[in-house]
């Protein structure tokens, strides 16, 4: 699994950064987090808000910080 946070590096992004990894730990899932700042990638995704979280190339949010939580909705459960 591909975790990809889109922003430009600002604390929200952070925010939401930390918020994934600390939910892949919760579940227990195989993904690589990662930090997407390149303006041209962002656009690509057809995003205009940041910070944006991708899960294997599927946006499923943009411009809010979603709480480890609410990731782990996105992510699947441990064991499934």
């Amino acid at each position: 699994m591909k975790i990809e946070i889109l922003g430009m590096g600002c604390a929200k992004c952070k925010q939401l950064m930390a918020n994934a990894e600390k939910a892949v730990q919760a579940v227990g899932v195989q993904a690589e987090v990662v930090k997407v700042e390149d303006m041209n990638q962002i656009v690509g995704y057809g995003i205009m808000t940041t910070p944006a979280l991708v899960v294997d190339g599927k946006v499923v949010s943009a411009g809010k910080i979603l709480s480890a939580d609410e990731i782990v909705k996105f992510i699947g459960k441990k064991g499934t």
